[in-house]
């Protein structure tokens, strides 16, 4: 046998296996550097400073709620680098007050209610940066069986208004834009908890109040619906916006990036409750123990359709303004509150956050 030969065979596999030794070792390696990589990665996506946002909401979550919380539930906030935290308030000050004194930094609260706030406590920080209802959900919901089809069978009739309430407050001018004689109708003050009742059990004619709270329950009273008819305020003259996200303007200018940043993972929540509200109900009920599905869900396609989803959105985009129609807004909310000080559109919105035009752009689907 060649002794040599045999040596250099098992050099040869001795190189052999070094080599493939070596090579394991290195995938080894490599992998274990990926992964350590991967877990850097991880580590440093988690140790990013997420800005905490609180945001206010007046009242238990109800169906038109869902955008604020279907963003939480399905990480839109997260992805955004946000810690968003949503509470309900049952007891003063309001959601819209909260925000005023910095105890919560953001909430959805209607526009017209923060102008008169402002008008109260003048250098209130507060504006809005997002219109969520291009029309307010200002109603008022009448029984048909009292002779009333249209704004102007109001006169002679008694109508139940809690004090307080921006329907309420509004009364006055939707009365003058539809030549209503206000002296022929009996205006009664009545609790919020009483409304409901009084015109179902036909102690009042009418009642002021949100169309999709008022008409809902008093379909859940049993009130038959072809004796119910809602006259939505928006559609006959008032030039009102309604719900808005609003924001402490100090908090907004010291946290832009925040701000905008909320304000997409909003407008992406929207979208996604517009095309699928049925799904996007699930993030209310499973918070509200009390809420009934089906009448929240109503409720927010009712939003979706009479409030968000308009022929100006369709045309222009969610989130934004018309100039001229907000002026116009204004000038009306002048009149009623007749404030000390002169009303501008900037004291009011901020445009300045929102998403572009395009990405606020609503699509040619229809809402689910």
């Amino acid at each position: 046998m060649d002794f040599r030969h045999l040596t250099r065979a098992r050099a040869a596999c001795a190189a052999m296996a070094i080599g493939a030794t070596m090579a394991l070792l290195l995938a080894v390696a490599g992998r274990a550097h990926s992964q350590t990589q991967l877990a850097q990665t991880q580590v440093a996506q988690t140790q990013v400073a997420k800005t905490q946002i609180k945001v206010a909401v007046d009242g238990p979550f109800v169906g038109p709620d869902a955008p604020l919380l279907v963003a939480e539930d399905r990480g839109f906030y997260r992805a955004e680098a946000l810690d968003v935290s949503v509470e309900t308030l049952t007891a003063p000050p309001d959601a819209i007050g909260r925000v005023a004194a910095g105890s919560a930094d953001m909430a959805v609260a209607d526009i017209n209610a923060m102008a008169r706030f402002i008008e109260h406590n003048p250098g209130a920080p507060l504006k809005a940066v997002f219109m969520v209802h291009n029309k307010p959900a200002y109603a008022v919901v009448a029984r048909k069986s009292r002779g009333i089809a249209q704004p102007k069978d109001l006169e002679s009739k008694r109508i139940g208004a809690p004090p307080g309430e921006m329907a309420s407050a509004m009364w006055p001018a939707f009365a003058r834009l539809n030549e209503i004689d206000v002296s022929k109708v009996k205006l009664e003050t009545v609790a919020a908890a009483v409304r409901e009742p009084m015109l179902a059990a036909g102690q009042i004619d009418a009642v002021t109040g949100l169309s999709f709270s008022a008409y809902l329950d008093l379909k859940e009273r049993g009130v038959p619906l072809n004796d119910l008819v809602v006259l939505q305020m928006a559609d006959y003259g008032l030039p009102l916006y309604g719900d808005a996200v609003i924001v402490n303007t100090a908090f907004a200018a010291t946290h832009p990036d925040a701000v905008k940043g909320f304000l997409r993972a909003y407008l992406k929540s929207l979208r996604e409750t517009i095309k699928g509200p049925t799904r996007a109900i699930e993030s209310v009920t499973k918070r509200n123990d009390a809420a009934k599905k089906d009448i929240e869900l109503e409720r927010l396609r009712m939003a979706i359709q009479d409030n968000i989803v308009t022929d100006e959105v369709q045309a222009s985009g969610l989130g934004g303004i018309d100039a001229a129609r907000f002026a116009r807004g204004i000038d009306l909310l002048t009149q009623t509150f007749k404030p000390k000080a002169k009303i501008e559109p900037g004291d009011l919105f901020d445009a300045s956050f929102l998403p572009s035009a395009a990405e606020r752009r609503l699509g040619t689907g229809r809402p689910g």
